[in-house]
């Protein structure tokens, strides 16, 4: 899918710490990103023109373990996609349309040429299908491996998103599909059971999340969103703070749709599509539209095949964030320096914590 021809010397099972610097730079990145505008220099370059048409946005983001990774995919692809999904993501909450991704990689001595390969794939495989690239990174040897990237990007002028910026009586929209990555957990720890290809889709989706950049840039530039930020740490965290951005509260519906195969899977593990709708990892979006914009916003966004939906209203602060039932809602947070800060773990444990579901 990257396209890279490689035609290194330089075989799959050679360690890192073998080649050094200077040959890894020669036999593998060369190959790949010699192409790139200022390969090699210290800065990385991009079309100045870009910038001068809109505002420019960045961010930055570490790579955690991926739950997939518990889940038995240990391909270091995973990883790599999820790498730039993670940093891409953010780019769609601004409604900006990404420029490029400046990697760094830390990684062991002991970790093979193959291995770095796969990673250089996945994020560059990401990277394509999210219509931007690599241009450019920084590569040393450590004890454990550490992936962080940042990735630029570019806002119609007038159009940036952010956090703040809805009010009073505006709608929330959940855009994209949510449960596919604990779906595929639950699937894994055999509380559901699907036909081969139910899984195999699950699987795809669970693996390789894609950040919604092309609704976040259609609503931007249509006007039709207020404030945006992606379902990183889950949907209560994601809503609790746009709600402090705002000075708001919020009524969020408990009546949320998935697909109908993370729904089966919902029905056969006994939890509410809400359970799971609610739950970190497929980089869906968040966004507050006007009232009288929320139809057309979906409609918009259904024209470019994206799925969305209307999970409630923004209310006055005063009122906090409750459930339809009228309960406050305190729902799961994935959050970093917190108990609940991702370290990865064991499997039955996770789906505990994060679905309130005891495995077994």
């Amino acid at each position: 899918m990257s396209g890279v021809t490689d035609i290194s010397p330089v075989g799959d099972d050679v360690h890192l710490g073998d080649l050094g610097e200077h040959a890894i730079l020669k036999h593998i990145l060369r190959p790949r990103y010699g192409g790139v505008r200022g390969f090699g220099d210290d800065c990385a370059v991009l079309d100045a023109s870009e910038g001068l048409r809109g505002e420019l946005v960045a961010t930055t983001d570490s790579c955690p373990t991926p739950l997939v990774t518990i889940l038995g995919e240990t391909d270091p692809y995973h990883a790599g996609w999820l790498l730039a999904t993670i940093n891409l993501s953010d780019l769609a909450a601004a409604g900006a349309t990404p420029l490029g991704l400046v990697v760094n990689y830390t990684l062991p001595k002991t970790t093979t040429a193959g291995e770095f390969r796969r990673l250089l794939d996945g994020v560059d495989d990401c990277a394509e299908v999210h219509g931007t690239k690599v241009v450019g990174g920084d590569l040393r040897d450590g004890p454990v491996r550490q992936l962080s990237a940042t990735a630029i990007g570019r806002c119609v002028p007038g159009s940036r998103l952010g956090r703040a910026g809805a009010e009073a009586g505006d709608r929330l929209l959940l855009v994209g599909s949510p449960g596919y990555l604990w779906a595929y957990a639950l699937l894994v720890e055999k509380q559901a059971r699907l036909p081969g290809s139910l899984v195999a889709e699950i699987r795809e989706r669970a693996c390789r999340p894609m950040a919604q950049v092309t609704a976040g840039r259609t609503l931007a530039t249509a006007g039709l969103a207020r404030a945006a930020m992606d379902v990183s740490d889950g949907l209560f965290p994601t809503v609790r703070s746009l709600c402090g951005a705002n000075g708001l509260g919020a009524r969020i519906t408990t009546d949320l749709r998935l697909d109908d195969a993370p729904a089966d899977v919902c029905v056969q593990s006994g939890l509410g599509r809400f359970e799971l709708a609610q739950a970190w990892g497929d980089w869906t979006l968040v966004v507050a539209v006007r009232p009288q914009d929320a139809e057309l916003a979906k409609k918009t966004l259904a024209g470019e095949g994206i799925a969305a939906q209307e999970i409630g209203t923004f209310v006055p602060g005063a009122e906090g964030i409750s459930l339809d039932d009228g309960e406050p809602w305190e729902g799961i947070a994935q959050e970093r320096f917190s108990p609940s800060s991702w370290h990865g773990g064991e499997l039955r444990q996770l789906i505990t914590e994060v679905l309130g579901r005891h495995a077994g």
